[in-house]
């Protein structure tokens, strides 16, 4: 599907126009230049409820405009109208167009309502293109009707903002390709191909079987261990700047699917954890973005894939596992295994590439969601700076994490009587800092920020709902990692 940036114009021809409105009073923006008849027909779509955030209504046209039909999409109240309630609006929008077989969606950018048209012109076509996004194996698939989507603007600016978003929704889109693909389909050596084809400006190399023991890769060679789909550790890097400038490290946990292991875990919801890749297939994807965007800066993406199942050489708990870093686990749950290959890809990563900073992203303590809800990743860092430039990003992406603390006596919480550490902490107690704790002590001085993100990783019980997220994974991660790359 084709996203692309055009010139305001009185009237345009479209399958289907968008217009945006807010309500407290009632109004409905971007009308300019269309029929008296059709606008109030418009403002009594958005009185009857079109107005409201995240609803939209379909206006035939009768012929009044060169637009077949006209959707009014609701952004809510004046004073909350910002770049997430656009992007909602024009989820909503598109959705809307599809739903009344429109063949070609055209979006008026409100002016006015946010200050920096660059930056609505973006949130719009975001919105647009992922809310038509669709995963599925049926046999016999529903037919698809919106094949392009225009961004009407008014600068050039919001033209370049409107080709930036598309690039990025490309990737996000890589990411929820991957990220909702059956575990039969998805296996880590799988996962790897996919990496292989993240750009033609990414380099992509993957270690696996003997490589693996004989470097010493413990963590991810335990876990993955019982399971007839070997583990990979997947490694890409994108060139953007001279090679003495040090990369930024990206790690993403990919566990393809986690049954607990040995500490199995129940049978219900079971199917989603072939989610427990999200982390990794977000930094793929944001991979693909730095590719696609020519970000010019180094980046390294590294993504360790295994497969967490039961069998007779699966590790146990009471198990002692040497990592990568020489430093030892004893392992208290074999549920708690993202930790550990995480371990081992940070302490790689940070020996081999001398990043100057390190973000790991990973879908990996459900404490998390009882803390923060399911909308929401958990954000903790040893850097003031790159913790404040990350929430930055997420401000602007729409994509929300609220930062959590880790000190000493958190990193108490994981203390082993008999190894260098535990991979679980005390009981219930801060699970998601102790968690962060572990790989906290996989890392040298390199400033480095943790993403929690088990809650806003896929659609689940608790999920804020958002127009552009219909269903299943949302991609998470990567278009906050863009904006941190490469801000606007």
């Amino acid at each position: 599907m084709r996203v692309r940036p055009e010139r305001l114009a009185a009237d345009p021809r479209a399958g289907a126009l968008c217009v945006f409105a807010t309500g407290s009073p009632v109004r409905v923006h971007s009308l300019d230049g269309l029929d008296a008849r059709l606008a109030r027909a418009a403002k009594r779509a958005a009185e009857a409820g079109a107005a409201k955030a995240g609803e939209a209504a379909v206006v035939d046209t009768m012929g009044l405009a060169r637009a077949s039909l006209l959707v009014v999409a609701g952004l809510g109240r004046r004073d909350r109208a910002d770049g997430e309630a656009l992007r909602h609006a024009a989820g909503a929008a598109a959705r809307a167009a599809e739903g009344a077989h429109a063949r070609d969606v055209a979006i008026a950018v409100p002016r006015g309502l946010i200050a920096d048209e660059a930056e609505a012109a973006a949130c719009a076509a975001e919105g647009a293109r992922l809310a038509l996004y669709e995963f599925g194996r049926r046999a016999s698939p529903a037919p698809r009707h919106v094949s392009s989507i225009r961004v009407l603007h008014g600068t050039a600016r919001a033209a370049a903002a409107v080709r930036r978003a598309a690039a990025i929704t490309e990737a996000v889109i890589l990411a929820r390709d991957a990220a909702n693909m059956p575990p039969n389909e998805c296996t880590p050596a799988a996962l790897a191909a996919i990496a292989r084809r993240a750009g033609p400006k990414v380099r992509c190399r993957v270690i696996s079987g003997a490589e693996l023991r004989r470097r010493g890769f413990g963590g991810i060679l335990a876990v993955g261990g019982a399971s007839h789909n070997a583990p990979r550790l997947i490694i890409m890097e994108h060139r953007g700047a001279p090679r003495t400038r040090r990369p930024v490290l990206l790690v993403g946990k990919a566990v393809t699917f986690d049954t607990g292991g040995i500490s199995i875990k129940p049978g219900e919801r079971m199917e989603e954890m072939k989610f427990d890749k999200c982390g990794g297939c977000a930094v793929i994807g944001a991979m693909r973005a730095a590719s696609l965007l020519g970000i010019k800066d180094n980046i390294v993406g590294i993504v360790p894939a295994v497969e967490n199942m039961p069998g007779g050489g699966a590790y146990r708990p009471g198990d002692i596992v040497r990592l990568y870093s020489k430093k030892t686990a004893e392992i208290i749950n074999t549920d708690a295994e993202g930790r550990l290959i995480l371990a081992d890809a940070l302490s790689y990563g940070e020996q081999a590439h001398r990043p100057r900073a390190i973000i790991d992203l990973a879908t990996l303590t459900g404490a998390c969601i009882v803390a923060l809800g399911a909308s929401t990743a958990g954000l903790v860092s040893t850097s003031d700076a790159l913790a404040r430039s990350i929430e930055r990003a997420a401000a602007r992406t729409g994509e929300r994490v609220w930062r959590l603390p880790i000190d000493d006596d958190y990193a108490s919480m994981i203390d082993s009587k008999v190894a260098d550490m535990r991979n679980m902490g005390i009981g219930r107690t801060a699970g998601t800092i102790a968690a962060a704790a572990f790989l906290r002590r996989a890392v040298g001085d390199t400033p480095w920020a943790h993403l929690d993100i088990a809650g806003p990783a896929w659609t689940q019980v608790g999920t804020v709902r958002r127009s552009y997220n219909a269903g299943g994974a949302t991609g998470f991660g990567v278009r906050l990692l863009a904006e941190y790359l490469s801000p606007q």
